[in-house]
């Protein structure tokens, strides 16, 4: 029986354990997490998902087949480290940490070892997650399909080139809070225009959830966009002030900013190696 182990117990971490115990994918008892310091958050996760959690990294990481790095970018080098000579060529090593490429993992860990950078995001903890993955060049074929299982079992899963991470960590891992933060929008403007709280909430769920199945045809979505925007109607004059606002021009430099933040942490980490 294998055992995943994770090295940091925040909230992605909570978000694939909570997705995988859900799915049935594995055991909870085939589970363990540990953090440095928050031994209260460990049995909080113990307690909620009947996971294992062990306080010691070390120990957690020669327990374990697959191990999850769920810590901190700034921790890396010292987490890692820490944990290095736990690892050999039959564990694989799967990094969900945004921006430090696979060559510094390896570095720090002090050889070269199969590793796997992933970006899941929180939708994981509803089986909902949009997941990327770039695979290093020890990872065997086998081991690729264990990495497709183990994400499958929290969403929908894509391989990707290391090079191509920075777009997707900006994309598919900050755009559930870009998302959030429209919906944060419409909510407060339903409110001003006198919707109750509780009703403007259930429309703009519903009408996301639509709009959602509606992409999910395949239809071009500027071609759906024009479909529901009739001449001198509501949608137009609505859409005429995201126009005013430019708003797809806000929307690229959210997107291009966070992906160039992505890359300053690889830069950052690159450096230092």
């Amino acid at each position: 029986m294998k055992h995943i182990g994770f090295i940091g117990a925040g909230s992605m971490a909570e978000a694939m354990i909570k997705g995988l115990v859900k799915s049935g994918a594995v055991e909870p008892g085939q589970i363990i997490a540990t953090n440095h310091s928050n031994r209260a958050r460990l049995k909080e996760l113990q307690e909620a998902y009947g996971i294992r959690t062990e306080p010691d990294t070390g120990k957690v990481a020669e327990a374990s087949d697959t191990i999850v790095l769920a810590i901190k970018p700034k921790d890396a080098e010292t987490v890692i480290t820490e944990i290095g000579p736990y690892l050999q060529k039959e564990k694989l090593v799967v990094s969900i940490l945004a921006g430090i490429p696979i060559d510094t993992i390896q570095h720090y860990a002090g050889g070269e070892l199969p590793v796997v950078r992933a970006m899941p995001n929180t939708s994981a903890s509803i089986q909902k997650s949009a997941t990327a993955f770039a695979a290093g060049r020890l990872v065997t074929e086998a081991q690729i399909r264990e990495v497709t299982g183990l994400f499958q079992t929290i969403g929908s899963v894509t391989a990707v080139e290391e090079s191509a991470l920075d777009a997707v960590t900006a994309v598919a891992g900050s755009g559930p809070a870009f998302v959030y933060r429209f919906v944060e929008a419409l909510q407060a403007s339903a409110l001003e225009l006198g919707l109750d709280e509780s009703t403007a909430k259930r429309l703009i769920i519903d009408m996301m959830s639509g709009a959602a199945k509606m992409l999910e045809t395949g239809k071009d979505p500027s071609l759906m966009r024009r479909e529901i925007t009739s001449p001198g109607g509501t949608t137009e004059s609505g859409l005429r002030v995201l126009d005013e606002l430019q708003f797809e021009k806000t929307v690229a430099a959210c997107v291009k900013e966070a992906a160039k933040r992505s890359a300053e942490i690889r830069d950052e980490f690159t450096a230092n190696v």
